[in-house]
């Protein structure tokens, strides 16, 4: 164990993941054997290999249910699928998770929401929050991303029931204002003024400041998170 802890400080995690794998082996049914499972599923999440990481710890929980590094071994499954390259550095790139797959984002949020849920009182309860915000905003936008390409290519009817699960299923963050704005939109585009004005309505009530009400703004095509461009 002390030399796999060698090899993972020092960066060489491939290294580590074989001696806990030997430690795995020869120290079967120990404490320490499953503290290497743990860091093993670590040095494979450092090494890239989410799949082997995930797959190590779903094995972890479901062998050891009662170990006190349970909290500790659902927290990092949430992390393994949390994309740590979103945060400061998202705002640089041109795409962002509003614009791919959701579906490791999706996995993550459920990862740390089982963590939360059992063990609301776990030291890395409070970080799982703040990710589990991070990833509902991230998927609301996500849907208004896919709203907002059926809107610019005239599918309307599409645009407008995308938009609607977000509204939905995203009721307190900041992506259901564009999604509002489609909607408003979308149903002026179809002639339907009801439904229209119904929708701004609630939009100018939840958004008194909606920048997305200001005609001097391209909102269809701009986005508020990429407000420099």
């Amino acid at each position: 164990y002390s030399e796999a802890r060698d090899e993972a400080n020092a960066g060489a995690w491939d290294k580590a993941i074989g001696f806990y794998e030997k430690l795995e082996g020869r120290a079967a049914g120990t404490v320490l054997a499953q503290q290497a499972q743990i860091d093993k599923a670590y040095a494979q999440y450092k090494t890239g290999d989410k799949i082997q990481a995930i797959a190590t710890l779903d094995r972890f929980i479901r062998l050891h249910p009662a170990s006190p590094a349970l909290d500790y071994a659902i927290y990092l499954k949430g992390l393994v699928n949390f994309n740590d390259n979103l945060g400061l550095f998202s705002s640089l790139a041109e795409q962002d998770l509003a614009e791919r797959d959701p579906k490791q984002a999706k996995e993550s949020f459920e990862a740390f929401r089982e963590l939360v849920t059992r063990f609301p009182s776990s030291k890395y309860a409070e970080d799982a929050r703040l990710r589990m915000a991070f990833i509902k905003n991230s998927l609301a936008r996500s849907d208004v991303h896919v709203a907002r390409f059926y809107y610019e290519r005239g599918a309307y009817v599409a645009a407008i029931n995308r938009a609607q699960i977000t509204v939905q299923d995203f009721r307190d963050v900041p992506a259901v204002e564009e999604a509002l704005f489609i909607m408003v939109q979308s149903y002026d585009r179809l002639g339907m003024t009801q439904l229209r004005d119904d929708t701004k309505r609630v939009l100018l009530a939840t958004y008194p400041n909606s920048q997305f009400m200001n005609p001097q703004v391209e909102t269809t095509k701009k986005s508020w998170w990429k407000f420099w461009k």
